[in-house]
């Protein structure tokens, strides 16, 4: 019985979205944000967004168009907040369009790494031998 009392309790509980209003610990109302979605990057891609949160025009590169270990500079004006990194290899991006490391930079795993806010608008980037 209460096995079953638990199991309905859980679906019940599923069904019920969750409420837009959190209570901080001393009972004030806090506003939630909503999760962010991931953004769609397939396998073998690198994927940029203009906007943060995977939003705003998409580029896409591939392992098979971008010269491993060369300053990759986006073109002039491009404003990119948001990645995602499924090249199977580490990728730095850079705040400079020259790759050059006076600006911010960081490097991200291959395997999968979803970035909905960069620090910096990225302005180049680098995709390294494993």
């Amino acid at each position: 019985m209460r096995t079953t009392a638990l199991a309905t309790a859980l679906a019940a509980a599923a069904l019920i979205p969750q409420a837009a209003v959190a209570h901080a610990p001393d009972s004030r109302p806090v506003a939630r944000s909503a999760p962010v979605r991931l953004g769609t990057c397939d396998s073998g891609q690198l994927c940029l967004w203009e906007k943060p949160d995977f939003t705003g025009a998409r580029q896409i590169h591939e392992l098979s168009t971008v010269d491993i270990e060369s300053c990759v500079p986006l073109r002039a004006g491009a404003r990119i907040q948001a990645l995602v990194n499924r090249t199977g290899r580490p990728v730095t991006t850079y705040q400079s369009a020259e790759c050059a490391e006076t600006g911010e930079f960081e490097t991200y795993p291959g395997g999968g790494t979803w970035v909905p806010r960069s620090p910096y608008q990225v302005r180049a980037f680098k995709v390294w031998e494993n």
